[in-house]
């Protein structure tokens, strides 16, 4: 196949793995939790206080136990997916403490806000997974409010959902409410994994107590983790690209490690986001071009050890669901689709590098992602699509519209937008002259009030309120 993006050859993946075995070997990864380093100690690593030391022979011990593919089970089985190999899932964003509004302003988040996402997300066509952290809801206990997310995800949409990897404790709450719907902890770990959590390293060549904590619980449970690296070039890591490349390899081997340590076998994601430093302000850009070059590479990269993937989607640097969140947003989406990426964080609603969530932008990005998975559906090249004798009997300058074939696939063969607009200028003036960010507001409003809660066991669902009430009453 044919692409003008980089290809790695073996010898340049194998000079970044190369690279990353000097740095496990001789600098070390701090891991900032007691029982890391209890693990890795009583499996034979050199650990120097809180630092590991990891060999070549140890990392691919470990590699040997990973799944090339897993699927995540749904409350809804029907709903399952599977991330890994050609099979790759879209998730919504992640991590924003703002809410964009139309005229541009922002706000803190709330529950409300959080909720109305899980609905979005229970009737959307393409996204395929709830979320953990779509927002941050600043009017619930931060000490708490993973209760709430976990259990909004559980109860108000049933496909598959992200974890709780704030904490060692968050994680054990995310395990045991799964656990109560799937029967206990036994049936759980059998069923194999219902969440997939998201581990961040701490660049450069750390991983803090809550994210080595959290991975250790999950991983211990057989629920699935992707370990990623969010590096800027030019501030947490080196100004080059391929250094980056380098440095973040270290860190996910060094947390997938980890993982196989705790449960050979646990379902793991090679995952990153890692972009540049904006030279001129400092801060973190992921609208640049160099985002998707390092989407590219980690797709690579992954695939060199036989392991899922995953990177960022829908990603901007712009504040407003405008021309450059369109564009910046679409180059990353099309990126990680087009390069093998399975599992597509952020596919819908980020605006700010990370800073807010909007609504109008997850209705449009959710569009974008029903493009790219048209646009990268084979062709079905076959002599009954192809249909000589149809062309033959058409012949020299007659018309397609009315033959037997048009009327049978002109509802199915082509994508059918929800409110791009495709009218001509006459009708678009007609309707309105709306922007995008307009429709896409008049769109959420009819999303919303059509939402219907999915059936739940009425015992299961009391089960969980109860386990949200007594875990907060003792925080």
């Amino acid at each position: 196949m044919y692409d003008r993006m980089q290809t790695l050859t073996k010898d340049q993946m194998t000079r970044i793995h190369e690279a990353s075995m000097a740095l496990l070997s001789s600098v070390g990864v701090a891991f900032n939790e007691p029982e890391a380093l209890e693990i890795f100690t009583s499996n034979g690593f050199k650990v120097d206080g809180k630092t590991v030391f990891m060999t070549e022979t140890q990392v691919q011990k470990a590699l040997e136990t990973t799944p090339p593919r897993f699927t995540v089970r749904a409350r809804n089985q029907e709903k399952s997916v599977a991330v890994g190999e050609d099979d790759f899932v879209f998730a919504p964003g992640y991590g924003a403490p703002f809410i964009s509004l139309p005229d541009g302003s922002q706000r803190g988040a709330t529950m409300a806000d959080y909720d109305n996402f899980c609905k979005l997300i229970q009737t959307s066509k393409t996204i395929d997974m709830n979320g953990f952290m779509m927002v941050e809801p600043g009017d619930v206990s931060p000490e708490t409010a993973h209760l709430d997310m976990i259990f909004s995800n559980i109860v108000l949409c049933d496909k598959p959902f992200m974890g709780s990897p704030v904490s060692k404790q968050g994680a054990r709450d995310c395990v045991e409410m799964a656990s109560i719907i799937w029967g206990g902890e036994d049936k759980l770990a059998a069923a194999g994994p219902v969440s997939v959590s998201l581990i961040n390293s701490l660049s450069p060549l750390q991983f803090s107590d809550e994210m080595a904590g959290s991975l250790i619980e999950l991983a211990r449970a057989n629920q699935a983790c992707v370990i990623a690296s969010l590096i800027m070039a030019g501030s947490s890591g080196p100004v080059t690209l391929s250094g980056v490349l380098a440095l973040q390899n270290a860190e996910i081997l060094a947390g997938i490690t980890l993982a196989q340590l705790v449960n050979p076998g646990a379902p793991v994601v090679y995952g990153s986001t890692s972009s540049a430093m904006d030279m001129r302000t400092g801060g973190l850009a992921i609208g640049c071009p160099e985002l998707s070059m390092v989407v590219s590479a980690t797709a690579q990269m992954a695939r060199f050890y036989k392991l899922p993937s995953r990177s960022g989607g829908s990603l901007t640097d712009a504040h407003f669901p405008d021309a450059q969140a369109a564009g910046e947003s679409t180059l990353a989406l099309s990126t990680a689709a087009r390069s093998g990426i399975n599992f597509i964080l952020h596919s819908a609603g980020i605006l700010g590098s990370y800073i807010a969530m909007s609504f109008e932008k997850f209705l449009f990005d959710e569009e974008m992602c029903g493009i790219i998975r048209k646009l990268i559906k084979p062709i079905d090249i076959t002599d009954e699509a192809i249909d000589v004798d149809m062309i033959k009997t058409v012949g020299i300058g007659g018309q397609y519209l009315t033959q037997p074939k048009t009327f049978k696939l002109c509802r199915t063969e082509f994508y059918m937008t929800d409110f791009f607009n495709r009218q001509n200028y006459a009708g678009w003036k007609a309707a309105g002259s709306q922007r995008i960010d307009q429709a896409a507001s008049e769109s959420l409003s009819r999303r919303l009030a059509a939402y219907e809660k999915p059936p739940i066991d009425p015992d299961v669902e009391t089960a969980l309120a109860a386990y949200v009430l007594r875990r907060k009453n003792k925080s």
